[in-house]
């Protein structure tokens, strides 16, 4: 049960901090913010500076920025709907901004004990694979692999995993970049004598360590929260390709419940909150890319009405009745609260099913 609290209330941070990057901006451009509010439900403290409510609210699930003129118009000119373009477009990625730079200061921080990073090296063929000439040799370091830079441990193993029967890949040997086009490592079937079957490549892979200095942590640090967002495209291109169902998605309820087991599981209270960070750090990057989406509703969904009105105010002198986006905004919305209910549903059956 403690850890159901704390990953709710880990949960409510993120999306409060997300709101908190949207107000920072608005009050950096003297747009009105009318209200701020930290919590959603019944206000348990209230105050009001300048033309601003300030509010702390019951549940600790996420938070709000209400501007003056965001969704409706308005003839005060420090309204968000009157401000400049460039300006509105700085609010609205404000939030996904306040997100990636959480999930890099959590990795930061979670990185900074470390003593060294492992990084991914050819540790040479498995016998009786026929994979002694493919063109790697022992203790090449993994660059790239089929156009996906190896930025963290794991990079080459996950993106050998999802290639064909060849890849192109780009190793450092001896401090040069050697690069290795059409590498056939095909998947081969085996059953040993106790009739286990495996399916490997033919390769093995192995580590070596890099000293953990103050400019390697910033850099891993930075390396790591960028495949965050890299590996947030790729479930998306699953999910579009129908790689993956609704079934392998997951709402707040289970994005909870993770984060419960997560805990509980843990050998101890130190690891726990550790392991709890990582999911945080994941969590809050997803949240950055998911609501950059060029998507009704969601910040890209507005972003991208914005670009659409300058082209067009360009070429035509003409914009998008703002009557006619709020319609497709709020039948987006309506369509992600659908989508919501469904996952939420399924995550609640997954609960009960185990």
């Amino acid at each position: 049960m403690v850890y159901i609290l704390v990953a709710i209330l880990m949960f409510g941070v993120l999306i409060a901090v997300h709101e908190f990057g949207h107000f920072i901006t608005a009050k950096l451009f003297g747009i009105r913010v009318n209200e701020f509010s930290i919590g959603m439900g019944p206000a348990l403290f209230k105050r009001e500076k300048g033309d601003t409510l300030y509010s702390l609210r019951l549940l600790p699930i996420g938070g709000y920025c209400a501007m003056e003129g965001e969704d409706e118009e308005s003839d005060d000119p420090r309204a968000f709907g009157n401000a400049v373009g460039w300006k509105k477009v700085i609010v609205l990625v404000a939030g996904a901004f306040m997100n990636f730079l959480t999930g890099l200061i959590i990795v930061l921080v979670l990185y900074a004990p470390a003593q060294g990073f492992y990084q991914e090296i050819y540790s040479g063929a498995m016998e009786g694979y026929g994979t002694e000439d493919c063109g790697l040799q022992e203790g090449d370091r993994f660059l790239s692999v089929d156009g996906h830079k190896v930025l963290t441990y794991g990079n080459a193993q996950f993106y050998m995993g999802r290639a064909g029967d060849t890849m192109d890949l780009v190793v450092e040997r001896d401090g040069e970049k050697v690069y290795l086009d059409d590498v056939s490592l095909p998947r081969q079937e085996r059953t040993d004598e106790e009739g286990n079957t495996t399916n490997y490549r033919g390769i093995t892979i192995g580590a070596q360590v890099l000293p953990a200095g103050l400019g390697t942590k910033l850099v891993y640090s930075w390396n790591t929260t960028v495949d965050y967002v890299r590996l947030v495209w790729v479930s998306l291109g699953d999910l579009v390709r129908g790689a993956v169902g609704i079934k392998d998605l997951s709402g707040p309820v289970g994005i909870v419940d993770t984060m419960s087991q997560v805990g509980s599981q843990s050998a101890s209270v130190g690891a726990a909150i550790q392991n709890l960070l990582w999911l945080a750090a994941l969590i809050a990057v997803n949240l950055a890319v998911m609501n950059l989406l060029p998507l009704p509703a969601l910040d890209g969904g507005r972003v991208f009405f914005l670009l659409l009105n300058g082209v067009l105010y360009t070429l035509f002198k003409r914009k998008i009745d703002a009557k006619y986006e709020g319609y497709v905004h709020l039948a987006g919305l309506a369509a992600l609260m659908t989508l919501m209910l469904m996952v939420t549903f399924s995550d609640i059956g997954k609960i009960i099913a185990r």
